[in-house]
């Protein structure tokens, strides 16, 4: 009987995502952008990415929403100093309500924070997944950039939240490692998924021309092995002694250290998101639920 409610509580909720993504536009709320922050291997300062573009887009006066994806491990409350009493795993099982697990971060910034050590998250069920949908879609209209930080790796979570994305921003640093795992994450999605479009972010480089080599060995790869991708260099973070610094005080590091090479950079770099459009005929979260259920 338990199993029946369940697929049944599935089902409704399933309908109702596949009836609201077809709801005519003049009925949705407003255009906001869906953005994954990945990499194929940890340690290459994803996570740090994530909270100072964030801070970038709010000071351009964006409403900026943070989803720590890599449920298992947070990172994102711990580089901010913030000690949430509730996690995602709290509404994952029923305990909490969405509004009641975002926690305050820095600026306007809003933060769904991740769980530690809690091993079940890293693979979500189908109904987990369809409840992230309605969690995202009750504050869908206060926000213009969803910003999420997946976890390094291919694992079927990661591949799920970049399918979903509007935009997909692929960091990479110098070491070897780094990217040929970027580019194993990049080579699945695209080969077993289709998915054609990548941003890469070079990050802790000596010089944007290091940044750049870095982008063309990745470009040629892919280029020779994957006919019809398409990635777009992002620009690149330089290697700056302020960054951990910013991680001792658990800050970020456009607010402790503004004027440096990093906090610029990545200034930059958020402004020429902005200035670019998502390579998808949709403005909406409605598609991210659509490409989920199709999922």
């Amino acid at each position: 009987m338990d199993q029946a409610l369940g697929l049944r509580r599935k089902q409704d909720q399933q309908d109702h995502w596949e009836s609201s993504s077809t709801r005519p536009l003049s009925t949705r709320n407003h255009s906001i952008r869906v953005m994954t922050v990945s990499s194929g291997k940890g340690g290459v300062g994803k996570s740090n990415i994530v909270v100072n573009l964030a801070l970038a887009f709010d000071r351009m006066g964006k409403k900026v929403l943070i989803l720590d994806a890599d449920l298992g491990l947070a990172n994102i409350d711990l580089l901010l100093g913030l000690t949430p009493k509730f996690n995602v795993s709290h509404v994952l099982s029923g305990a909490k309500k969405f509004r009641e697990v975002l926690v305050q971060g820095p600026g306007n910034i809003r933060i769904m924070p991740a769980s530690s050590g809690v091993q079940q998250l890293t693979q979500l069920t189908d109904e987990q997944k369809l409840l992230f949908l309605q969690m995202l879609e009750d504050v869908e209209a206060e926000i213009d950039v969803l910003l999420i930080d997946t976890a390094a790796g291919i694992s079927d979570t990661v591949l799920y939240f970049n399918l979903a994305a509007q935009e997909r921003i692929i960091v990479v640093t110098p070491e070897p490692t780094s990217l040929t795992d970027a580019y194993a994450l990049i080579k699945v999605l695209f080969v077993r998924h289709g998915e054609r479009y990548f941003k890469v972010l070079a990050n802790g480089v000596e010089s944007e021309r290091a940044g750049k080599v870095i982008f063309g060995n990745i470009s040629k790869v892919a280029e020779h092995f994957l006919d019809g991708l398409s990635l777009d260099y992002l620009g690149s973070v330089p290697y700056d002694p302020n960054i951990p610094k910013a991680v001792l005080h658990q800050s970020p590091l456009l607010g402790l250290f503004p004027d440096s090479p990093a906090s610029m950079a990545i200034s930059h770099v958020a402004g020429r998101i902005e200035k670019t459009c998502p390579h998808v005929n949709h403005g909406s979260i409605q598609f991210f639920w659509k490409r989920l259920l199709n999922i």
